[in-house]
């Protein structure tokens, strides 16, 4: 006698012989145990009628309800079923439990809910709904039993749990094997990529003490356009006025910052202004870029194998981009050797360029730049190397997240030149801090330092006209809804 679907779909919680289970039918009333309603807080008013109500739109319940059936359904068999039979198998059990909490739903709203939970169960488990909350930037994971998340610049944790480290670890194997990767404990480490781009750090034993730690930087399914960004406070409109004409003439630039400052997302938004005519060529180690345009030609490291052979680095990807007839190579982030061949890219015909790089002030990225030179083991005076960077590069933006987590463009600086052996800068917009408020939050102001970059001149030969009014120093510059 064949068990069927339901005796092979849920768990059973201690071994069984094949006559006990051909002799006890597995039914709903039986697999599941009664769930109480949620009781109201001491000193809280009881809760009836709407009010009890938690959509299914709603994260919270969406993951306890995750959480419940993961208690009761058998995780191994997932992979061997399809949508239709899981939404089948799962029916009957959210039903129960929407019934047992009193949770007045209508048809289409549990037949929709069973469809989130049926897709929740063939992606990433319990992680799905805040996967789909656009309020989180950031998932942190610290263990099976400990996720937080950002919100507005803030940590927060939540109520989302893992059966147990067995479970996180069959949802990192799922991240990184789609992107042609692996974790195991010969490599403990890995970067990876969701499908619509977000960013994974994964950590696993033996180096992780407390069993896996996933990051998962995430990005918003509509990029931010530099409009948006000024509306949001991270820049000035006259900023974004330099900038976007900046890119249009293809001045070459370094968006420089801290950790979860916002480089990437600039990055992005700077990108959307390069012409739809030019062909761009993107390199990451994880590719997260989210450009635009119609012609982009995408690359992305490897890791070494097992035997610590194969491995595709940055460098390799720059010197091989150069060879795609590019006219801009954007690479997400300078860390190590790659750094010569991008000011190489940069001084030979692909002006225009962009990167990113972790520091904390211009002058600190200029210095960052030249050890990175350093490393790739040219024979280079160190005077050689600050005129590299001083030819190739003409604008930093630094990028910084505040104490009260809003990020903002702190500086845009243009380099000059040379002066001896010391690369000149010249500050042209910078965010002026003028105290917190009761809350805690930074109070300041964009200003314009008074002085104009010098490559506005050969913008009037390409056509592209700057206000000069921006440049004015004696106003804070606007920030706000942008006019069309």
């Amino acid at each position: 006698m064949a068990y069927g679907i339901m005796g092979r779909f849920y768990k059973q919680q201690e071994p069984e012989s094949r006559e006990r289970l051909e002799a006890t039918e597995l039914s709903l009333a039986d697999a599941v145990p009664h769930v109480p309603a949620r009781q109201p807080a001491s000193g809280e008013a009881p809760v009836s009628g709407k009010e009890a109500s938690l959509g299914p739109d709603m994260v919270s319940e969406r993951v306890n309800l995750h959480r419940y059936l993961l208690d009761r359904i058998n995780l191994g068999m997932l992979d061997t079923l399809d949508n239709e039979e899981i939404a089948t198998e799962i029916r009957p059990l959210v039903k129960e439990y929407i019934r047992r909490n009193n949770f007045p739903l209508n048809a289409k709203e549990i037949n929709d809910l069973i469809r989130d939970i049926t897709d929740e169960m063939l992606g990433l488990g319990p992680i799905e709904p805040l996967l789909a909350d656009d309020t989180i930037a950031d998932i942190l994971i610290n263990g099976h039993n400990s996720v937080y998340v950002e919100r507005g610049g803030k940590l927060e944790s939540t109520a989302v749990r893992f059966k147990d480290e067995d479970h996180l670890l069959r949802v990192i194997n799922k991240i990184v094997s789609a992107v042609g990767r692996r974790v195991d404990e010969s490599t403990p480490m890995v970067d990876a990529r969701l499908k619509d781009g977000s960013r994974v750090n994964v950590a696993i034993r033996p180096i992780s003490v407390d069993g896996p730690l996933v990051s998962i930087r995430k990005f918003t399914r509509k990029p931010l356009t530099m409009e948006r960004l000024v509306e949001y406070g991270a820049m000035a409109n006259a900023m974004r006025i330099l900038l976007s004409a900046a890119v249009r003439g293809k001045v070459s630039m370094v968006i420089s910052g801290g950790t979860g400052s916002g480089k990437t997302t600039l990055l992005n938004a700077l990108s959307s202004q390069i012409s739809p005519k030019e062909r761009l060529i993107t390199i990451e180690d994880a590719a997260e870029l989210q450009l635009q345009q119609p012609h982009v030609g995408r690359l992305e490291t490897r890791p070494p194998t097992l035997d610590g052979r194969n491995e595709i680095r940055q460098r390799e990807l720059l010197k091989n981009a150069l060879r795609m007839r590019p006219d801009r190579i954007i690479v997400g982030e300078v860390r190590g050797d790659e750094a010569f061949d991008m000011l190489q890219a940069m001084n030979t015909g692909h002006e225009g360029s962009m990167t990113t790089i972790h520091a904390n002030t211009p002058r600190d990225a200029v210095g960052r730049l030249e050890q990175m030179v350093g490393m790739a083991g040219m024979p280079m005076s160190q005077l050689s190397i600050r005129s590299q960077i001083s030819s190739a590069i003409t604008i930093i933006v630094q990028v910084q997240r505040l104490s009260d987590g809003t990020r903002k463009i702190v500086s845009i600086s243009e380099i000059t030149g040379m002066e001896g052996e010391v690369v000149q800068m010249q500050e042209i917009m910078k965010f002026k801090k003028t105290g917190t408020d009761d809350d805690g939050r930074i109070r300041g102001e964009f200003r314009a330092t008074g002085i104009r970059p010098r490559f506005i001149e050969e913008f009037a030969e390409l056509g592209i006209e700057i206000p000069a009014m921006i440049f004015d120093p004696g106003k804070p510059l606007q920030t706000g809804p942008v006019e069309p």
